[in-house]
């Protein structure tokens, strides 16, 4: 199972995470994991409404994740070096690897990435 991980600030706009999911080639049948405390965030909202699938994740289940690349802030904050990477990690199950690790939106507002496992915990 593939899965999109996304990491979202506040001010990020629906267009930051469509410009995204076409870089990853993404397509509608990806699930995307999000930090459960970005589950309402609009850009999220826009997603579900066009049909995407959501999985939000418990912030504790994000804490302690390695990732590929590592933010300073996001690690002291969060406990995990990118949430993106994180949560596509966390989604895609315990074998999981990443495919392409976070990449940036261009007005660097949220990020993404893409892991993939045989199986996921989440069906």
């Amino acid at each position: 199972m593939k899965v999109v991980g996304l990491g979202l600030r506040a001010a990020a706009t629906p267009e930051s995470l469509k410009e995204l999911l076409q870089r990853l080639q993404a397509t509608p049948d990806l699930p995307l994991a999000v930090p459960a405390f970005r589950e309402g965030h609009p850009a999220v909202l826009d997603l579900r409404q066009q049909g995407r699938r959501i999985i939000p994740l418990p912030e504790a289940a994000l804490n302690g994740v390695r990732t590929p690349t590592r933010s300073l802030r996001i690690l002291a904050r969060y406990g995990t070096g990118s949430i993106a990477e994180a949560c596509a990690l966390v989604a895609a199950g315990p074998a999981a690897r990443m495919i392409l690790p976070r990449v940036v939106s261009a007005d660097g507002r949220a990020t993404a990435a893409l892991a993939q496992s045989d199986e996921s915990p989440y069906p």
